[in-house]
């Protein structure tokens, strides 16, 4: 998909950043989807411990196969629900807008653009030993269009971003102002 035509970028514009949410926040998912594939071959160890003779069983052994196959199934479906929305939420920063695309699910998404010169405030936050030591945290953009508040989390590098952005917007703020005055 060429990002170009998906947020119909105008002709003096240029995509500046294109980011998505730290790698590293989806380490904690990963690990808890990996315990919960582990968790029909205990229960079939336990049951074969307790009760060994209807282990040998073929209507027992089919019937565990069954809801094993049930259990990956949606495992695999939840986990799959979680990396599509973990990798198509994705912020856009041009030298004229920001656009947040959020999704929500497989089949949900929300975009939401804000023209820099709106940009009033911007705020980053690290909290955590783990944001801190992998340098990921939350963006806060406040901003005077309709959508007051644009928090943007677990993004890699906040300061950094916060930096560029504000001198985006400063830039931003200059080319309206030579555009006005031109007029």
């Amino acid at each position: 998909m060429d990002l170009r035509n998906f947020i119909h970028q105008k002709s003096y514009e240029r995509i500046e950043f294109q980011i998505r949410k730290h790698t590293v926040t989806f380490i904690p998912a990963l690990l808890f989807f990996l315990i919960l594939m582990v968790v029909p071959v205990a229960v079939r160890m336990l049951l074969i411990s307790v009760w060994t003779d209807m282990a040998i069983s073929s209507q027992f052994n089919a019937t565990l196969l069954l809801f094993s196959s049930m259990y990956y199934l949606s495992i695999g479906l939840f986990f799959f629900t979680y990396f599509v929305t973990f990798y198509l939420d994705l912020l856009i920063i041009t030298n004229d807008r920001l656009l947040h695309i959020e999704q929500h699910g497989l089949f949900s998404r929300t975009i939401a653009e804000l023209d820099l010169c709106n940009v009033q405030d911007v705020t980053s936050e690290v909290h955590g030993f783990f944001a801190s030591l992998f340098n990921y945290g939350t963006l806060h953009i406040q901003t005077a269009g309709a959508v007051d508040k644009f928090i943007i989390r677990q993004i890699p590098y906040p300061e950094k971003l916060r930096q560029a952005l504000l001198t985006l917007v400063d830039e931003d703020r200059k080319y309206h102002h030579q555009t006005k005055a031109a007029a």
